[in-house]
């Protein structure tokens, strides 16, 4: 593997609709391919506009900002953790919780793997990190909200009794979910010697051993 919400409709969204959502779209398109050729600090609004074929008064017509247009190829671009969660939500009470969580696990890790080059850029650039939570905050979003979410799914299954009840459905969310961003972060700089789905069954059972 190597490096690389719940708005799955904003995807669609602009090639059905409206020539505005289209040149949107467009911009989105763009600044994935721009971060991925040039990193964060290549990724200039002047270069992204280019890339999509507006002008950069254009691009700001759609995006307030550079943190806005990053926010948008991570939630638009890259595989979402909201549906994944959506789909736990859906089986709660109902076949087997350890095969669920290790499906979910495979989408988290594959999430953090691909968002990796994003993130890492937006630290190493204090301007840009500061804009991000700002906006995070403002949004309410950012991501500890999957963490929590999936803490709400593990409570669920423990208020049916299929996961211990005295596990901390907190603790044990940001265990599962750290395990994943950790394994995203080393895959960047070496070939991990086990295969992915067997990881993260490894990973769950750990989590669900009574």
């Amino acid at each position: 593997m190597s490096c690389g919400g719940e708005q799955a409709g904003i995807r669609s969204a602009g090639r059905s609709y409206d020539g505005r959502m289209g040149t949107r779209e467009r911009i989105v398109d763009a600044a994935e391919q721009v971060v991925r050729e040039f990193g964060i600090v290549g990724a200039t609004t002047k270069r992204i506009a280019s890339a999509a074929g507006c002008s950069e008064a254009l691009l700001y017509k759609h995006f307030p900002g550079k943190e806005s247009l990053l926010l948008a190829v991570l939630l638009e671009r890259l595989p979402a953790l909201g549906p994944a969660l959506t789909r736990l939500r859906l089986v709660i009470g109902s076949g087997d919780v350890a095969d669920h969580l290790t499906v979910f696990t495979l989408a988290a890790l594959e999430f953090y793997t691909r968002a990796a080059g994003i993130a890492a850029g937006v630290l190493a650039d204090p301007s840009l990190t500061e804009g991000f939570r700002a906006m995070l905050a403002r949004s309410g979003s950012g991501p500890h909200v999957p963490i929590q979410a999936l803490a709400e799914v593990i409570a669920g299954e423990q208020a049916r009794d299929r996961i211990d009840p005295k596990l901390d459905p907190g603790a044990a969310a940001s265990m599962l979910m750290g395990a994943c961003f950790h394994r995203a972060n080393l895959s960047c700089y070496v070939d991990l010697p086990d295969d992915d789905a067997v990881w993260a069954a490894a990973i769950v059972g750990t989590l669900l051993r009574r």
